[in-house]
């Protein structure tokens, strides 16, 4: 709008209600992509890790990453996830045949 109309960036922020901050942001978000790789190694070759595991594997390997980026890219960008095993349930006490009641009315 600035271009075409020759309008300054305070003008065009006043007509279109916009911050001017929002107007000049610019992300400092770094590439993850050394990291997504890195993530989907472990995970192939470590099968049975989960997210915690290959934050710690990350570390020591010298990553500086937070657990909670390691998490996000785990779950939502690279969609990896473990499935859970169920436990069979066991009986928590062992079956017993019961006694035959003796008399009419006795359990």
């Amino acid at each position: 709008m600035a271009e075409r109309f020759g309008l300054s960036q305070r003008r065009v922020c006043r007509v279109l209600a916009l911050d001017r901050n929002t107007l000049r942001y610019r992300s400092r978000r770094q590439d993850d992509a050394a990291l997504r790789t890195r993530i989907r190694e472990i995970a192939e070759s470590k099968r049975r890790y989960g997210c915690p595991r290959i934050y710690v594997q990350l570390r020591r390997e010298g990553w500086a990453v937070n657990h909670k980026k390691v998490e996000r890219l785990y779950y939502r960008d690279e969609r990896l996830s473990l499935w859970r095993r169920r436990r069979k349930k066991a009986a928590a006490v062992p079956r017993v045949a019961l006694p035959k009641p003796t008399q009419p009315g006795r359990c």
